[in-house]
């Protein structure tokens, strides 16, 4: 799934609207990655690890309301990867983040890299 850039200029808008968080300083990114397979996750997650991302979790959802497998699943779960890590970025610097990770998930033959989330880093955190 591509992220279009005027959705994340708009994201940076909003969260200047409508919060006092700083988003042009050091924030909380989070980041996921889709797949039916956990074990090509996993992968993922470790590589992420390394490049230093703190790998939050790997989780599941029913993907189809009728409990049955979707197309090309074997059963109704997809699986997400969670890692983050606190960074400071633009929406030009997130849209390369976002290019790199798309990447990313090819290369790790994942189903997609599924996007973002942000929020304040932790109070102990210091800038990367």
């Amino acid at each position: 799934m591509a992220i279009d850039k005027s959705a994340v200029e708009q994201m940076f808008a909003d969260i200047r609207a409508e919060t006092d968080w700083d988003i042009d300083g050091p924030m909380l990114w989070g980041y996921f990655f889709t797949d039916p397979d956990p074990t090509r996750l996993k992968r993922l997650g470790e590589q992420l690890s390394q490049d230093g991302y703190r790998f939050v979790d790997i989780f599941s959802i029913e993907s189809d309301q009728d409990g049955g497998p979707g197309p090309g699943e074997q059963d109704g779960d997809v699986y997400f990867l969670h890692v983050e890590r606190v960074e400071t970025h633009t929406p030009w610097s997130l849209e390369l983040r976002n290019r790199g990770f798309e990447a990313l998930a090819g290369r790790f033959e994942v189903a997609s890299y599924d996007g973002m989330d942000v929020g304040p880093p932790p109070l102990d955190s210091t800038s990367p």
